[in-house]
């Protein structure tokens, strides 16, 4: 690929940017991002959204057609399609999320195995399908792996569920491998990430020995999460194995810091942004220098670590479809990230969640919430948006 054939890298570019939206879903997406930036109107959506839920209110059409269409694919892998094929269309690959998320029950863990199943199988005959998602703790209980982190001993009954667990982690990351897809295994809690750590990089140590298969997600929002990395990378060097990285900065601030004031202990956060955005461009670094024995996703709505990555491939001569380097962002949001780096020859993913309305009203709430609570970004979509619509009616 030669770089002085392709257009030069631009986020500001919003004709290629929101090219696939038509006028009417242009102007639909800049009135939703201006009710999201209204702390109040989210407020008001997270605390009775559930409720109105739990009393059969009929708000599930509302949803659709709104929040959910915005950020999710459909309620179907075949719902998914038709966005599926539009980002392909623009050499945007898609990652697939079935994202329920708030199960409880051993029998829930399975249909939740089952429909990750489902998804590999789908890839099969989908190639703009590169990678699902997954988040452990949709597979099994959150307090059984806490009380493994605490360094509680279990009942013999919690020594199966934990054995059962890790066979559905194993089953799905056998059938990524079987499907050649990858797999992004989610980043959690800082007090069940101990455990989560441990069984990913189990699943390395079977599926990535010629390639890279599992992916764990590093949230750079923690102060050790760099020299996690790094530690992580060289065992996996040792043991011959390549080492899958998701790099994000973290959904779980506000939680974790609660958590610590709470039980007294030092929080795992940067005090501020200027230290998360350091560890955040040291691992690209780190990552770029370790091509040959490291896989990695730039997942990241940050306009500047998107620009850094991208520029120093340019710099090092490193071809900017490398199989080892992707950038990802959400469906429904950092459009201009996206579009443009793929436009650019970059390897561009969008994670696209899909699952029944009422099931993935977890995942929709936390991304109205960040929304709201992440600086600039709300009223950074909207002035895109806005800018696109002006250029439109010249």
């Amino acid at each position: 690929m030669d770089i002085n054939t392709l257009p030069a890298l631009n986020f500001e570019d919003t004709k290629i940017a929101f090219a696939s939206k038509s006028n009417w879903q242009l102007r639909k997406s800049y009135q939703l991002f201006k009710l999201l930036s209204s702390e109040t109107v989210v407020s008001l959506s997270t605390k009775f959204t559930p409720l109105a839920l739990k009393f059969h209110l009929p708000i599930a059409p509302l949803i659709k057609h709104t929040v959910y269409e915005q950020f999710c694919g459909g309620e179907t892998l075949k719902e998914c399609e038709v966005t599926i094929e539009r980002l392909g269309n623009s050499s945007i690959k898609t990652i697939l999320d079935y994202g329920i998320e708030g199960k409880a029950t051993e029998d829930e863990y399975e249909a939740t195995c089952q429909h990750k199943l489902e998804t590999i199988k789908y890839t099969k005959a989908n190639s703009n399908v590169t990678v699902i998602s997954a988040k452990v703790t949709g597979l099994g209980r959150f307090e059984l792996l806490e009380k493994i982190q605490a360094g509680k001993k279990l009942f013999a009954s919690e020594e199966k569920e934990f054995e059962r667990l890790k066979e559905r982690l194993h089953k799905i990351s056998k059938a990524c491998k079987e499907a050649d897809i990858q797999i992004y295994w989610d980043a959690e809690e800082t007090w069940i990430q101990k455990p989560l750590d441990d069984l990913i990089n189990e699943l390395m140590q079977h599926y990535n020995a010629e390639k890279v298969i599992v992916f764990n997600t590093i949230q750079l929002y923690c102060k050790n999460r760099l020299a996690y990395l790094m530690e992580a990378h060289q065992q996996a060097a040792k043991k011959k194995y390549v080492y899958g990285a998701k790099l994000v900065r973290g959904a779980y601030m506000e939680k974790e810091r609660e958590r610590a004031k709470k039980m007294r202990y030092p929080s795992p956060i940067h005090e501020n942004k200027v230290a998360v955005d350091r560890d955040y461009n040291a691992a690209i670094d780190y990552c770029l220098k370790n091509l040959d024995t490291l896989s990695f996703c730039c997942a990241s709505h940050n306009e500047y670590s998107n620009q850094y990555l991208a520029k120093r491939i340019d710099e090092k001569g490193i071809p900017r479809n490398h199989s080892n380097i992707t950038f990802g962002q959400l469906y429904g949001m950092g459009e201009n990230l996206t579009f443009n780096l793929a436009a650019a020859g970059y390897n561009a993913l969008k994670l696209i969640p899909y699952g029944p309305v009422k099931d993935v009203i977890p995942y929709l709430l936390r991304r109205a919430q960040e929304n709201s609570s992440v600086g600039g970004q709300v009223s950074r979509e909207l002035m895109l948006l806005k800018k696109e619509i002006e250029r439109r009616n010249q």
